[in-house]
């Protein structure tokens, strides 16, 4: 009966173990910048091997990337910041559509396209913060 009493009523959940409130836009900058690091290597290299393990680590971190923004877009944004940045849900989508689109490109120019994409989510993250 105790125990049933010290139940909780209803869980909670946050993008890591504790709701600690640290965010950061850098997460995802320097994913991207492995990202364009990962194209240009590539297509600095002739050796198919390293270009196999260059698409990898490339995909596995324009995923990453994505990763970062949604957590960025869905936890520490509110509303209050939606009216002030009204172009940022548009902004998130068009980045993450990039990260999306890093992993079918070996072009280091799409990786500019996300880092300036990233770097633009960065100067409103830093706006909201002051």
């Amino acid at each position: 009966m105790l125990e049933a009493f010290l139940k909780p009523r209803r869980r909670v959940h946050a993008h890591c173990d504790l709701p600690c409130g640290v965010y950061d836009p850098a997460q995802a900058r320097i994913e991207a910048e492995s990202v364009k690091a990962c194209q240009e290597k590539y297509q600095g290299s002739d050796d198919d091997v390293f270009r196999e393990r260059a698409v990898a680590i490339k995909e596995e971190r324009a995923n990453m990337v994505k990763e970062h923004l949604w957590v960025l877009w869905t936890d520490y944004f509110k509303p209050e910041h939606l009216e002030k940045f009204p172009e940022l849900h548009d902004t998130f989508w068009k980045a993450t559509k990039l990260a999306g689109d890093a992993k079918k490109s070996q072009d280091p120019a799409q990786g500019q396209q996300l880092l300036d994409a990233v770097d633009e989510i960065g100067k409103i993250f830093w706006e909201t913060k002051s």
